[in-house]
């Protein structure tokens, strides 16, 4: 075979998928994710181009995490001005806004680059069990 085969948009089929985040472990679910939204779960997978599918991951409040994390494990964000440096603990952030957990956890799965960026976007995470996404039809998964 000569040819190399790279997908074109029309036989591209995105899916949306929901996923309940209940009692999940972190890691876990953030790399099952990332593969997902990359599209690394389907036979014409390229590196350089977007197939992934649309995630929606709700009860991000109830997520867990093992060993001594929940106490140990800090986040720092900085506002760009000097002393605008701010370190928060794993449960004052779920406390605060659980979904930039599993957010920040799935975004540093991703490339680094505008591909990582765009794939990004077609992840949709909610604190309860409420989405506005029910006209997509998203179908469950089970992690």
């Amino acid at each position: 075979m000569k040819d190399t085969f790279i997908p074109s948009k029309l036989e591209l089929k995105q899916q949306w998928y929901i996923i309940d985040a209940e009692d999940k472990c972190l890691g876990r679910l953030a790399t099952k994710v990332a593969n997902l939204l990359t599209g690394k779960n389907k036979s014409i997978f390229t590196p350089a181009q977007d197939i992934g599918d649309c995630i929606i991951i709700t009860n991000a409040d109830k997520i867990n995490v093992t060993g001594k994390k929940r106490t140990q494990k800090l986040y720092f964000r900085h506002s760009g001005r000097p002393g605008g440096k701010t370190i928060e603990t794993f449960e004052d952030l779920q406390l605060r806004i659980p979904e930039r957990i599993v957010e920040k956890a799935i975004k540093g799965m991703l490339p680094k680059n505008r591909l990582g960026r765009k794939l990004f976007t077609k992840l949709k995470v909610y604190k309860g069990p409420e989405h506005p996404h029910m006209s997509q039809k998203p179908q469950t998964i089970e992690l």
